[in-house]
């Protein structure tokens, strides 16, 4: 099983970045506790951060043909990343969109996803926990099938 992790703009600042909205846990500490949960159940797990939404494509593209699984926080791509949108639903892997704080309790504008649409399901609210589900939710999916 291929699972691929996708960090969008500004997570690379959590631990530092409002801890009081994000926390405390550094992007480093959630990819390694990803990983060795994923290691555990035999899965190869590939994560990447970029601010940058085409190089978040390019990975989509060059590694997203053959995962059975992606969870993306797209941070603020979330509500305008129309190409990354499009580049995830070409996919036929199952897609977690998971964000650290309940996007839905904050400003009006982190209310509507583009992303959405093409996600199998959303986690959010839960912290850096959320991205320990989504990992749970694709490996149980995968056992299923």
């Amino acid at each position: 099983m291929k699972i691929l992790v996708l960090h969008g703009p500004n997570l690379n600042m959590l631990g530092r970045r409002e801890p009081e909205i994000y926390g405390n846990t550094t992007l480093a500490e959630i990819d390694a506790a990803l990983r060795e949960r994923a290691a555990a159940a035999g899965a190869v797990l590939l994560t990447f951060q970029s601010n940058h939404e085409g190089e978040l494509i390019d990975l989509v593209q060059t590694e997203g043909w053959d995962a059975d699984g992606v969870i993306i926080n797209p941070g603020a791509l979330t509500h305008y990343g129309l190409a990354l949108r499009d580049a995830l639903a070409m996919l036929k892997a199952r897609i977690v969109e998971v964000h650290l704080s309940n996007v839905y309790r904050r400003e009006p504008f982190r209310h509507t996803s583009v992303v959405a649409p093409v996600a199998t399901g959303q986690i959010a609210g839960l912290g850096w926990q959320g991205y320990l589900l989504a990992l749970e939710w694709l490996l149980l999916t995968a056992e299923q099938s």
